[in-house]
């Protein structure tokens, strides 16, 4: 029965997705064996590893799009190989048995990292990569998912949750938007570092993007996100946050042995939605990714 159930699923699945972009069957059996949704765009397949877990951050109870969903995603490279890459969200009593079956089972860990300050239950994030054959790589990553509860039911949104005007939010950083539920997010790829591995594009579906989650209300939001930078555009995105009051939580990589080298660096901040924007415009001002004016 639980074949049966996960075949429907995967071909109801595929029946949307293919009117997007057709999918390699190499990589409807990477869905298959994985046994999570996703889908494939940009020629990157993106299975999805959400969480059920509620997460407050400063004492707001958070929906799981604001931040708390993982993810892996597969590309093709030049040489018959693929690339993949991920981002796990993790319990902290999850973090050293899931790093144990990557590890036992020949996927490299190449970062783990906080996203948030002040949060509960704590949350760390493990970025994952390896190369080799799409079906070959997802049986390699399907013990450390097994150890990643698949939610049943996702918590809903707290009462802190209001209406955005995604338009003015989209006309201030100069990008377009996306609901996902009660959180308005905007993304913003880094296609102009031009990263490539086994010259597969590392574009924003594999991890290379700047982005911004806005939750709550116009008058009163929380903002998080991730910027992707370059070494040398580091000091000036960290000057501009803090100018424009948002806290900085974290300062890392994601990626090992890239060229040229990405640094990303998570942020946060409270107040009204249209300076929430403008704080995380400056910031995105000062890099060579700035959205044209």
């Amino acid at each position: 029965m639980k074949r049966l159930i996960l075949a429907i699923l995967t071909s109801v699945f595929f029946a949307a997705s293919a009117g997007a972009q057709e999918m390699p069957a190499d990589y409807k059996k990477v869905v298959e064996a994985l046994g999570r949704g996703g889908d494939y765009k940009a020629g990157v397949l993106k299975v999805n590893v959400p969480r059920g877990m509620q997460v407050r951050v400063a004492g707001i109870a958070l929906p799981m799009a604001f931040g708390f969903s993982g993810w892996v995603a597969f590309t093709k490279g030049d040489t018959g190989m693929d690339v993949m890459m991920g981002d796990l969200v993790l319990l902290e009593d999850e973090v050293n048995p899931v790093m144990s079956a990557l590890l036992e089972n020949g996927i490299g860990v190449t970062a783990l990292h906080n996203h948030f300050f002040w949060e509960q239950p704590r949350v760390f994030y493990m970025h994952v990569h390896g190369h080799g054959q799409a079906e070959e790589l997802a049986h390699k990553l399907k013990p450390a998912l097994e150890l990643i509860p698949n939610p049943v039911a996702v918590p809903g949104a707290s009462s802190f949750a209001g209406q955005f005007d995604g338009t003015k939010l989209s006309a201030i950083i100069g990008q377009p938007g996306e609901r996902l539920g009660t959180v308005y997010k905007i993304t913003i790829g880094r296609d102009d570092i031009g990263l490539k591995e086994m010259g597969a594009t590392i574009n924003a579906r594999m991890g290379l993007n700047t982005w911004a989650a806005f939750y709550g209300s116009m008058n009163d939001a929380v903002i998080a996100g991730d910027v992707a930078m370059l070494e040398s555009e580091v000091t000036p995105v960290l000057k501009a946050l803090r100018q424009n009051g948002l806290e900085v939580v974290a300062i890392h990589h994601h990626m090992i042995g890239t060229q040229p080298v990405v640094i990303f660096l998570h942020y946060w901040g409270r107040g009204p939605a249209e300076k929430l924007a403008s704080g995380f415009r400056a910031a995105i001002e000062t890099t060579k990714a700035a959205p044209k004016k």
